[in-house]
């Protein structure tokens, strides 16, 4: 029970993390403060940066293999990604896609491997 609240807390912080860069994000191109190019590197910028704390934070609440965790938590995040794009909006599936999966999953084991390495003793 305590691994899968620690697994909640963790879509919390991603989902977290996306909403409020992605709201800067939008403000900021808003106010012309951004051109299109940057915030089309931002929107790509974002997900990564919220799996890795995501991330990051189950592996400071897991006992051991930090790498496990984060790749639990990738794969299940990339899982309703995909789930949502190709059943809720009807998306084609393109190499591009796969390649931005397995980004994000490596990001959220990068996440988890630091986070475990951070954990006090």
């Amino acid at each position: 029970m305590k691994y899968l609240k620690n697994l909640g807390i963790s879509f919390l912080y991603i989902i977290g993390f996306i909403l409020v860069l992605t709201f800067i994000t939008t403000l900021l191109s808003y106010f012309n403060v951004l051109n299109d190019k940057v915030t089309s590197i931002i929107k790509i910028i974002i997900p990564i940066i919220s799996m890795f704390v995501g991330g990051f934070y189950i592996g400071k609440r897991s006992l051991k293999k930090g790498f496990l965790e984060g790749l639990k938590l990738g794969s299940i995040f990339s899982i309703v990604l995909i789930i949502f794009n190709y059943l809720g909006l009807n998306n084609s599936f393109k190499f591009k896609y796969l390649l931005f999966y397995i980004i994000l999953i490596i990001s959220s084991i990068l996440g988890s491997m630091i986070g475990i390495n951070k954990k006090k003793q």
